[in-house]
């Protein structure tokens, strides 16, 4: 049984289409009645949104095989003033769910992708924490890809803004345990022993859930262009392809 991850694995992280053979990987997964969630980082729509875009893209997932952040995190964080760090869409959406987004003493900041974060952004998240506010990661991706470019993914951020306060942060999405423990609930089993995660973040996704006892495969069709970028972590992945759609033979 498998979590599959979507940006850079199902989607070509530019052209936001089906990456070649991704969509058959899932109709094969649906025929053989192999048991499977889809896990994604996505911060940039609302869950039912985002599902519905890969449904119309022409991904056949059950809906019961989806998980995001935004699904975990109405259960996990109880405070309603937040900060927001990140795109547009995602204010939009962390509002929508209730939450006030507020730069006047937050409980909380969340922090999302962006590839237009700067100096003062950091100079705020690191105010706000040193203030009291708990630091939030939507996840914790190692790199951030956008417009052929890759950027500092939200993990790297949260550590570089620990580092600066000295304060802990909590991780909603990958590669937390917590979420990759709502994943294994889908899918109806107690061990990771029996999973094989797939993604194209070896750092930010396949690292975490390895030490869970997870067996991982590397795609090199998104984030990590070879196999030459993760050396120092080589022997926390098991298999390494191409695309996903090489899976398909």
């Amino acid at each position: 049984m498998y979590l599959i991850d979507v940006q850079g694995t199902l989607l070509d992280d530019i052209k936001r289409e089906p990456i070649e053979g991704s969509i058959e990987f899932i109709e094969n997964l649906n025929s053989a009645q192999i048991p499977y969630v889809i896990v994604t980082n996505n911060t940039k729509k609302s869950s039912s949104d985002f599902y519905d875009f890969l449904i119309n893209l022409g991904f056949p997932i059950p809906k019961s095989s989806y998980i995001d952040p935004f699904m975990v995190l109405k259960n996990s964080l109880h405070v309603k003033k937040v900060c927001c760090f990140g795109p547009d869409e995602f204010v939009q959406v962390i509002e929508s769910m209730g939450y006030e987004n507020t730069t006047k003493n937050p409980k909380a900041i969340l922090v999302a992708s962006s590839k237009d974060f700067d100096s003062q952004d950091y100079a705020s998240m690191i105010e706000m924490v040193m203030a009291g506010a708990q630091l939030i990661g939507m996840h914790a991706t190692s790199i951030y890809a956008k417009d052929t470019r890759r950027y500092p993914g939200v993990g790297a951020i949260m550590k570089m803004i620990s580092y600066a306060t000295g304060c802990e942060y909590e991780v909603i999405g990958k590669p937390s345990k917590a979420f990759y423990q709502e994943a294994l609930k889908l899918l109806h089993v107690k061990s990771f022993e029996k999973v094989e995660m797939i993604s194209d973040d070896a750092v930010g996704d396949l690292v975490g859930i390895k030490e869970l006892g997870a067996k991982t495969t590397l795609v090199l069709s998104g984030k990590c262009k070879s196999e030459k970028e993760i050396l120092h972590i080589k022997d926390k992945i098991d298999k390494i392809v191409p695309t996903i759609g090489q899976l398909n033979e």
